[in-house]
């Protein structure tokens, strides 16, 4: 078994990191004076998965939408469902599928070691039949219909179906009620042997529990894992988005917009020096405290919902700015305007500080709430890295940094925009 301790000096945090026996990796950051503790078991398993490896390295299809419906199944038992046990020990428990992963967690003052049992006990102790199956069909399919009744959620896939010719990416992370109608018992018995192998797997755990609890219940409970990690595939991307525009009309009294920019990659991942210059940059550009923030604001094109962020993960990144807008066609061009000036002269040595620094705070602060440090160990696990990563990139970071990155993205040739109207109204 190994054991790692990372330290970071500046931040006055540490952490342990152990390889089990099992196959699993598992960090623990013990919370001095904390009450509660946020355990979470995930796998490197999300929406974007709509391919799996086969024996001789070839990859087959498979519906798109069964990572989602795959963790909502996995609560289930022939006996008790997860939930259930949770709820005897007073534990807060719950569980998501994202693009890139789904994960599995609870947070709890008391009961730890119970509540650690339960949770590595049931994501390995799958139980699907043909019934429960039809039945979570309908039930997804009612959720599939909730998420098209909102205007935040489809003005977002809507970009994404814009942006990517191929990337799975595009797709709702629950699938369609036609492709969800395409899943069996035999086929989530399938992806689970595959991507909920323990070696493809990573457990966090931070606040209130010391490393020696944890491999007490990790030594009891864990089943040694068969196999490899799952291999992923990466889907490669052209340079241009599939369409620059794309408006949908919904029964919503003010527009809503997203603009994105495509970045154009030719490896799957993304360096955590890449994506905090990123941020950086986007704060500058159109944080709160830029010009461009406050002339949008002044001249009624956005409102305090507006914002900026990265959206990257395996083999696909854009910068998105997004918010409500009277005028979402307008507002849209003067950020287009904004972000082209920015390419030709760069980030100033103010704005650029200012940005760090509050990037930097974020990071600071988030060691103060334990899911918070709980999910970055499971994110930076699977982007192999360490937990302290971010922190010590955005203390090193320069504005030359931040100007070479923005040299190679937000080109305005990958551009796309988004739109929700009024279903009554006349377009913006």
């Amino acid at each position: 078994m190994r054991d790692t301790l990372y330290t970071d000096v500046l931040l006055g945090e540490s952490y342990r990191e152990i390889r089990h026996p099992s196959g699993l990796t598992i960090r623990v950051l013990h919370k001095d004076g904390y009450k509660s503790s946020f355990a979470l078991f995930a796998t490197k398993y999300g929406s974007i998965d709509t391919r799996i490896e086969q024996p001789d390295g070839s990859f087959r299809a498979i519906p798109e939408g069964t990572a989602h419906f795959l963790e909502h199944k996995l609560f289930e038992s022939e006996d008790l469902d997860a939930f259930a046990r949770f709820a005897k020990t007073g534990a807060n428990a719950n569980a998501f599928t994202s693009f890139d992963m789904t994960a599995y967690l609870f947070s709890g003052a008391a009961c730890f070691s119970e509540n650690l049992e339960i949770l590595l006990d049931f994501v390995q102790s799958p139980y699907f039949t043909e019934q429960t199956v039809r039945k979570e069909q309908g039930i997804i399919g009612q959720e599939i219909r909730m998420y098209r009744d909102s205007a935040d959620w489809e003005v977002e896939f809507n970009l994404l179906r814009a942006l990517y010719h191929h990337h799975p990416v595009r797709i709702d992370i629950a699938g369609t009620e036609q492709t969800i109608a395409e899943i069996s018992a035999d086929l989530l018995y399938d992806c689970y042997r595959n991507f909920y192998n323990l070696h493809n797997m990573v457990l966090a755990v931070a606040g209130n529990a010391t490393v020696e609890e944890v491999l007490a219940v990790a030594d009891k409970v864990l089943k040694p894992a068969v196999g490899k990690s799952a291999v992923r595939e990466f889907v490669p991307e052209p340079k241009a988005p599939a369409q620059s525009y794309i408006e949908e009309r919904m029964p919503v009294n003010v527009p809503s917009f997203a603009l994105g920019y495509k970045e154009a990659i030719s490896a799957p991942e993304r360096t955590g020096k890449e994506v905090l210059c990123t941020e950086v940059l986007l704060d500058a550009v159109a944080g709160r405290s830029s010009a461009l923030y406050e002339r949008l604001l002044r001249e009624g094109l956005i409102n305090t919902g507006f914002g900026a962020q990265y959206f990257y993960g395996f083999g696909y990144a854009n910068c998105e700015f997004s918010g409500e807008s009277a005028d979402p066609k307008r507002a849209a061009a003067e950020i287009r305007k904004a972000v082209a000036a920015a390419r030709q002269t760069g980030i100033d040595r103010e704005s650029f500080e200012r940005a760090r620094r509050k990037l930097y705070g974020r990071i600071v602060m988030g060691f103060n709430d334990v899911q918070s440090v709980a999910v970055d160990m499971v994110e930076s696990y699977f982007a192999g890295d360490d937990l302290f990563e971010r922190a010590r990139v955005c203390r090193d970071m320069t504005l030359e940094d931040v100007n070479a990155r923005l040299k190679e993205i937000l080109d305005d040739e990958t551009a796309a925009l988004s739109v929700v109207l009024p279903a009554d109204g006349k377009e913006a």
